[in-house]
């Protein structure tokens, strides 16, 4: 399967790269056969004119092809997203379906109707994510315009979020949670914080190893708040790290993949950085895995 989804995929390039090549090429060879046909007359202003018409062929040439590579790559990344939304959305729905007929059709104890309700609250606040993080995409721009700006502390933030997100990815906060650092303060709206760091968090959890270590450490740098984010799951490859922050790039095929998601998060996180005047990186993480690093001004 790896392999037919890779030819599936090097055929989207195919027709529009071969194509420009024999452009490209077929106009290199006319400019150069009008350069000499009349250079032998000296027709310097027909040399010239020439030239400049086939260079600027040339240029259109050049933009088309990539324009069509960024359209193509696109739409093989929006159809990842479909893919992994119609997944997102149709696993929980399938697990609620299972457990209401179960518990409609059979007498269960007290334990086990404890047991099915948790799961189905689990499921509930998935598909809850979900549709909000659809719905955040949407209002990028409008997010938090409600509110004031406020002065926050990043890690009383950023470990009231791991509490959480350990408590949703069934781990325990003190075995699987490092903080570090000291508080750091910088002014801003929450619910713009809030998002920018349950999304770093919660990735970290989700792609950390089995099972998670996640780490956070918070520290000022003049003007400047620094918060990095890692955990021990696998290292981003170089070459992706500036495109995992594209809207719905998750890298890969949705046929391949084993984790859940759909490619929004990040996005997220890196428009509203970018609002915020701030910036965000991923490197390799010391002892293995990825570590985001979050940097805002603090004032």
């Amino acid at each position: 399967m790896p392999a037919m989804l890779g030819l599936r995929t090097r055929s989207r390039y195919r027709f529009p790269v071969t194509l420009s090549a024999t452009l490209i090429a077929l106009n290199v060879t006319l400019m150069v056969v009008w350069i000499v046909l009349f250079a032998r007359d000296n027709q310097v202003g027909a040399v010239t004119i020439g030239v400049l018409a086939f260079a600027l062929v040339l240029v259109g040439l050049i933009i088309w092809l990539v324009l069509s590579v960024k359209e193509i790559a696109l739409n093989h990344r929006q159809s990842n997203f479909i893919g992994a939304v119609t997944h997102e959305l149709k696993t929980p729905i399938a697990a609620l379906q299972l457990y209401l007929e179960t518990i409609r059709m059979r007498e269960l104890d007290e334990a086990k109707r404890r047991e099915f309700c948790d799961t189905m609250a689990a499921e509930l606040h998935r598909l809850d994510h979900l549709i909000n993080q659809l719905l955040e995409v949407g209002r990028l721009d409008a997010i938090g315009e409600e509110s004031s700006p406020e002065r926050v502390d990043l890690r009383a933030m950023a470990e009231e979020l791991c509490v959480a997100a350990a408590d949703r990815h069934g781990q325990d906060f003190a075995d699987r949670v490092r903080i570090e650092g000291e508080g750091v303060e910088v002014v801003a709206r929450p619910i713009v914080l809030r998002l920018i760091l349950s999304n770093l968090i919660d990735n970290a959890f989700k792609y950390g190893g089995d099972p998670p270590q996640v780490t956070v450490c918070c520290e000022r740098s003049g003007a400047v708040a620094r918060v990095a984010i890692g955990s021990n799951g696998a290292a981003i490859p170089k070459e992706d790290r500036k495109r995992i922050f594209q809207v719905f790039y998750r890298g890969g095929s949705e046929l391949e993949r084993r984790r859940k998601g759909t490619g929004l998060g990040l996005y997220i996180v890196a428009t509203l950085v970018k609002r915020l005047k701030g910036r965000v990186d991923v490197r390799d993480r010391d002892g293995g895995g990825a570590e985001f690093v979050l940097e805002l001004p603090t004032g």
